[in-house]
């Protein structure tokens, strides 16, 4: 192989791997909460504080209530396992329903009113 071929070779697989890391730390971002657990962010993107919790929770504390910006739901789903979390925008599972994830889904950036809105959740069998 000459200088030529080898530089290029050596060039292509370097942008292979440049572009493999890339793509993997940016899935993983998004992967950050772990499973079976219900995640909220204080920042859009999954940035910021994250908390997490495996239950139910009636009343959030600082530093996520009223600032959760995005949310996953890394729950675990079953025959007759609740597995959506409904999010709520006042303790004790009162007033409207922010956001409701069904299993497996993230929400990276609010649409309307959701953002800085949590107070409480609960898991639930659907939205």
């Amino acid at each position: 192989m000459t200088i030529k071929h080898k530089s290029t070779a050596l060039l292509a697989a370097t942008l292979l791997a440049i572009g493999t890391a890339v793509t993997t730390s940016a899935a993983a971002q998004a992967a950050s909460c772990p499973s079976g657990q219900f995640c909220a962010w204080t920042d859009a993107d999954f940035g910021g504080q994250r908390t997490n919790w495996s239950g139910d929770d009636h009343d959030w504390e600082d530093p996520i209530q009223d600032e959760d910006s995005s949310w996953a739901n890394h729950g675990i789903s079953g025959p007759g396992i609740k597995d959506h979390v409904q999010v709520y925008e006042n303790p004790g599972l009162a007033g409207f329903g922010t956001v409701c994830l069904a299993p497996g889904q993230e929400i990276a950036s609010p649409s309307g009113w959701a953002n800085d809105s949590g107070d409480s959740h609960t898991w639930k069998m659907e939205c």
